[in-house]
């Protein structure tokens, strides 16, 4: 079927995990750019402020206050949407939550609270979304992550989150095209992001948590998301690591040995983590922003790679110098992980 997207100054947005980071930036992208807004998360303050700042830069934005762990509080934000602007066109499953700790460390209650976020969230989302967009076509978009590829130690069950969301949307993807739904399913995978996803995580480690580098602004997802929402894609990395930790499952047991090596000591800071609240349960009282503190690297503006996937008319030049980079980086990381003596 030949799905059709609006421009997305025609569109109606709806956005989950918008009160900070990726989902933040992009609803005041999306506003920026004509579209009309609903804003989900469960911190009414943050909400607010978002909406304020919207509405005062000229756009035009509503929010709802909503628990994705819950099913009846996410239908009430497509009730809010329909209510507040007709329709919906394009649903964006943003919101998430971190626990960082080793598998046997973390605690069920809080790795089945996490499963109700970041998968059931999607999950509960999708199946309120999908019967309004039927009616007039439209996007669905679910934001996982890199690692819902390849798996990273000390997010484990963040990763099996993940991996269950891209199990779930490609297969919804699967039967809406094969009863002739005029919706297009994407799965947008990030990865590592400057945002306050870090500094709310709970973490069983003694330090706080940062992102893995190379670290990609928000900016960068917001744009897939957007392109996404006027293009139907099947799927898209946000980010020039992310498409390398894909290709790390052609050398399995390379890339278990390599992060075996470098990726514990690589997602902690310095920082004690002392008894500071995350949102695991509960929203924080002030979780909002853009971008994290718990980074204090360099954060890239724009990915060469994902800027060659939305933009396939950049020069043989440009792409090249992106292929090169992974490629380059891939071979150096064999190279340095089979000097370790398998096991």
């Amino acid at each position: 079927m030949d799905i059709r997207l609006k421009p997305i100054d025609e569109q109606v947005v709806v956005i989950t995990g918008a009160s900070s980071g990726i989902g933040l930036v992009t609803a005041k992208s999306a506003a920026r750019h004509g579209a009309r807004v609903v804003l989900a998360a469960r911190n009414e303050a943050e909400l607010q402020r978002a909406v304020e700042e919207i509405r005062a830069a000229g756009g035009r934005a509503v929010y709802q206050v909503a628990d994705v762990a819950v099913a009846e509080q996410v239908a009430r934000i497509a009730d809010l949407a329909i209510r507040e602007f007709g329709r919906i066109d394009t649903w964006v499953n943003n919101a998430g939550v971190g626990v960082y700790g080793r598998i046997m460390d973390v605690s069920l209650e809080d790795m089945r609270r996490q499963f109700d976020v970041n998968y059931w969230g999607p999950v509960h989302g999708s199946r309120v979304a999908v019967p309004h967009l039927k009616a007039q076509g439209g996007a669905l978009i679910n934001v996982a992550s890199a690692v819902a590829d390849r798996a990273i130690p000390l997010q484990g069950n963040y990763s099996a989150s993940k991996h269950a969301v891209k199990a779930f949307t490609d297969t919804l993807r699967m039967e809406l095209e094969e009863e002739g739904a005029p919706i297009s399913v994407t799965l947008v995978k990030p990865g590592s992001i400057d945002t306050p996803l870090f500094e709310k995580a709970k973490s069983y480690m003694a330090v706080e948590p940062q992102p893995v580098p190379p670290v990609y602004a928000p900016e960068v997802v917001a744009e897939v998301i957007l392109h996404c929402a006027q293009h139907p894609t099947r799927d898209m990395i946000a980010g020039g690591m992310g498409k390398l930790l894909a290709l790390a499952n052609d050398f399995p047991r390379v890339a278990d040995r390599y992060m075996e090596r470098t990726t514990f000591d690589s997602q902690k800071t310095d920082v004690p983590v002392g008894d500071r609240p995350s949102n695991l349960y509960d929203p924080v009282s002030r979780d909002g922003g853009e971008r994290g503190k718990n980074w204090t690297g360099r954060t890239r503006s724009v990915s060469l790679y994902t800027e060659s996937v939305l933009h396939p008319g950049l020069t043989a030049v440009v792409a090249a110098v992106g292929v090169g980079l992974v490629a380059a980086t891939l071979i150096s990381r064999r190279a340095a992980a089979a000097e370790v003596t398998p096991p």
